[in-house]
């Protein structure tokens, strides 16, 4: 058991390091996906046929294809595209796309979710339609739609462990190293599978906080 703990304290610091990468491609994949996501639920719901079923077309899609072959399909389409960009910037692209597909529904059901009648006092005092989504129906839609978010950012962060396929030096892929160089692929694996407990319970416990607070001001 001590030599499990010293190796455990020998390869910390190098996950640790894997850690902060795949945290910063789990915030730049929220940073571009939610926009996107946004944008597809507002097309989705909007009465024009020709936004409408393309945006429809296009989250059915996202959301059918595995993350991994999304993945796949952007870090080796754009180079053959003639775009050139590091494996990062793949991996984020690629969980942003999905991010997006995903996170639309999440967000049309919350837009779905405002109440009429906010809708109707909008109108009364003579904002205008814009004006009536920007500044009621987003913002209100958007936190009902929270704690859904905080939930799938969960997913999204787990989802990082995939980039280790293309070579992204993050969690999973320094715990694969490791284990290559020291051949105790479970002890590490379980180091690693702990680090990402060390995040994901204390989130999914603010999930449920966010969820429980936000059931209450609607009851």
């Amino acid at each position: 058991m001590s030599g499990l703990l010293a190796n455990w304290a020998d390869w910390l610091p190098q996950l640790w390091k894997g850690l902060l990468v795949s945290l910063q491609l789990t915030g730049a994949a929220l940073a571009a996906g939610l926009p996107l996501g946004l944008a597809l639920a507002l097309l989705s719901a909007a009465r024009a046929p020709w936004l409408k079923w393309p945006a429809i077309a296009l989250v059915e899609v996202g959301r059918g294809a595995p993350a991994l072959v999304v993945l796949q399909m952007v870090y080796y389409g754009l180079p053959s595209a003639g775009i050139s960009v590091s494996a990062f910037v793949s991996g984020a692209t690629a969980l942003a796309l999905t991010t997006g597909a995903y996170t639309s529904e999440i967000l049309r059901a919350g837009i779905n979710a405002v109440p009429k009648g906010e809708v109707e006092a909008g109108h009364a005092l003579g904002m205008t339609p814009g004006d009536v989504l920007r500044f009621v129906v987003i913002p209100q839609g958007v936190i009902f739609a929270v704690p859904a978010l905080m939930g799938f950012a969960i997913l999204i962060f787990q989802a990082t462990a995939l980039t280790f396929t293309i070579a992204i030096p993050e969690l999973l892929a320094r715990a694969y190293r490791i284990g290559a160089a020291t051949y105790l692929y479970f002890d590490v694996l379980v180091l690693a599978g702990l680090v990402y407990l060390a995040i994901t319970i204390p989130f999914g416990w603010l999930v449920n906080r966010a969820a429980r607070r936000l059931g209450s001001h609607l009851g």
